[in-house]
């Protein structure tokens, strides 16, 4: 059986700093750098967004163009419960995120399309002359 012990030299200070420099007790979002890897492709008549965002369901996005931007967001949220004579064990899970990009002004917002599978959203802008419309939401599929 083994014991603690208490430190009396500058190891555990320095722990703490290690802890305090890796985020460990700033958990909030400002600190917070989970954002998803985004590539963005330029095609010959559209555009491709490609979000990776594994965990997700297809329920959880939101796309949205709306004066000239398109933000994409998405969250979850879980809860686990196991419960036994002598405990209760609860474990509540939340998660997301909100990416925005400035589009160009050559994409035709009616023709928006995305679509979540295998952990990848795909967001598919179509190239055009007509202005964007203001307010879409885009259906994920």
């Amino acid at each position: 059986m083994s014991n603690l012990v208490r430190s009396n030299d500058l190891s555990s200070l320095r722990s703490m700093m290690e802890d305090v420099w890796n985020n460990k007790f700033f958990n909030v979002p400002f600190f917070n750098t989970d954002f998803p890897a985004v590539n963005v492709l330029e095609k010959d008549d559209h555009y491709e967004l490609e979000v990776s965002a594994p965990g997700y369901n297809k329920k959880d996005f939101k796309v949205m163009a709306d004066n000239g931007m398109l933000t994409i967001s998405a969250e979850n949220s879980s809860e686990k419960k196991e419960e036994s004579e002598n405990y209760t064990r609860r474990e509540f899970s939340r998660s997301s995120f909100t990416r925005s990009f400035t589009l160009p002004e050559n994409v035709a917002g009616e023709d928006i399309k995305a679509k979540y599978q295998d952990g990848l959203l795909r967001i598919d802008l179509k190239k055009t002359t007509k202005s964007l419309p203001k307010g879409k939401e885009v259906k994920v599929d």
